[in-house]
């Protein structure tokens, strides 16, 4: 589906330079200015300067919870650890609490950016900010009100030690997730407007703050719950500071203020954002539901096994969507222009890129994944089989990615949607006889092959459906 063009209503300025009646017009010879690079050169270039340093960063963000990791669950325990992931996961499934509106602002800033129009962008910005308060503050509030009904323990199975806290690992995993969401659109205002490298690096600096703050809570004696606290209350600080730092130093000129907030921008956003909510509703319902059917089927101590070199395998996927998730107002600029070429050729290379990037780390987890397992953790952890299940998920993931990056900027989300309407159903019914009969080394397996024959397919008609729309 091609999005529509429902871009605010630009005011027409006087042209002060049209000359009146009467009035005598000089014409002055100028120099030719310089030509320009082509934009297909251009955007290569900054691709490629991105793809450097989205791989730098994320070797810093992947250390930081790697160096955490035998700290953590030797401080917390297996069953509590183990809770915290599973906590971790709900977090995870409730990432489209800003009904696709944060997806939505990077696709429509993209074309404002190529007609260089401040202020629909700068509209957009402040609706965007507007709307997604207005859903994540009353939840956060709900949650604090009507919190201590849930029955946590129940939900995840938690016994022990770890019931008693599974109200507060809840509470304030939630609070810090819901309280992030308006922060994090910042990171999209960035991506559309060509400022990755700065958003990779503060995304990297969220990791980092997390390593001290985490440590000095484990060396002061502080309680678990403070550990956890304290490495969930890093990215909040740091958006902030990105926050300030962007549209107060960099792009000062789209700033969001309550004047400019517009209730078409907000209807727009919502519209185009509805369909990114459903795509990201069931797409992380399927993606964090293993946790959850691990803890009922084995128990929690099975999740730390899974959840464990999950985490480790995790990183490669963030590693890739920082690589990919450019390419999205990327594409919607060569889009704008008509350079189709570019938008192929592009996604023919960022398939290869991507699927050696998830390709070459994950053999080397899958060889020496089990050694490096028992040297570094306090506990027997992961096996080869489990291992290689996760290289093989990364591996189609990765590889699928650009697809996605041209929809996305295309407006083109349905045939990803019924992909994935697809998927969900068949992979958590899969998962559950799997895990039950096989153990948790069948999860990412049943997952691979059940992704395959929906979303894949699905994917790929997307893609063309988006450049036969562009190209008529």
């Amino acid at each position: 589906m091609r999005a529509p063009d429902n871009r605010f209503e630009r005011q027409e300025q006087p042209d002060a330079a049209s000359p009146g009646p009467g009035r005598v017009v000089q014409t002055v010879e100028r120099p030719e200015p310089a030509a320009p690079a082509p934009p297909s050169q251009s955007r290569g270039r900054r691709l490629l300067s991105w793809i450097a340093t989205a791989a730098l960063s994320r070797v810093v963000s992947a250390l930081v919870p790697l160096t955490l990791l035998p700290v953590t669950l030797s401080y917390l325990g297996t069953d509590l650890y183990g809770l915290w992931a599973a906590v971790l996961a709900v977090t995870g499934m409730v990432a489209f609490a800003d009904l696709g509106v944060g997806l939505g602002l990077m696709t429509r800033l993209a074309p404002c950016r190529v007609d260089g129009d401040t202020d629909t962008a700068r509209r957009y910005i402040s609706s965007a900010y507007a709307a997604v308060c207005g859903v994540a503050l009353p939840l956060c509030g709900l949650l604090w009100l009507f919190g201590g009904f849930i029955p946590w323990p129940l939900l995840f199975n938690a016994t022990g030690a770890a019931a008693e806290d599974a109200h507060l690992v809840a509470l304030v995993c939630l609070t810090a997730f819901l309280l992030n969401i308006p922060l994090s659109l910042v990171a999209r205002v960035q991506y559309a407007y060509q400022q990755v490298a700065a958003s990779n690096i503060w995304q990297a600096a969220a990791s980092a703050l997390s390593l001290p703050l985490a440590l000095g809570a484990v060396f002061a004696g502080f309680p678990p719950i403070a550990v956890i606290a304290s490495i969930a209350v890093a990215p909040l600080l740091v958006n902030i500071a990105n926050t300030a730092w962007t549209f107060g130093r960099r792009l000062p000129h789209l700033a969001p203020r309550p004047r400019f907030i517009d209730g078409r921008g907000i209807r727009d956003l919502f519209g185009l954002g509805g369909l990114f909510f459903l795509v990201t509703l069931v797409m992380v319902l399927a993606d964090n539901a293993d946790p959850l059917i691990i803890a009922h089927v084995l128990g929690l101590a099975s999740v730390t096994a899974y959840a464990v070199p999950a985490k480790l395998f995790t990183q490669l996927g963030a590693l890739v969507t920082l690589v990919n998730q450019p390419l999205w107002p990327m594409h919607g600029e060569a889009l704008a222009r008509g350079d189709l070429d570019w938008v192929r050729k592009t996604v023919r290379r960022m398939t290869i890129v991507s699927t050696l990037i998830a390709l070459l780390p994950s053999t080397l987890l899958v060889i020496f994944g089990e050694e490096l397992f028992a040297a570094w953790l306090p506990i027997p952890i992961g096996n080869r089989s489990l291992l290689l299940g996760f290289a093989c998920w990364w591996i189609v993931l990765a590889a699928i990615s650009p697809r996605f990056m041209v929809q996305n900027a295309a407006g083109v989300v349905r045939p990803q949607l019924w992909g994935y309407l697809l998927y969900l159903p068949l992979s958590i019914i899969g998962k559950l006889y799997g895990v039950h009969w096989f153990g948790v080394s069948a999860a990412p397996y049943i997952a691979v092959v059940i992704y395959t024959i929906t979303v894949v397919p699905a994917a790929i008609y997307g893609y063309r459906r988006a450049l036969t729309l562009r190209s008529t």
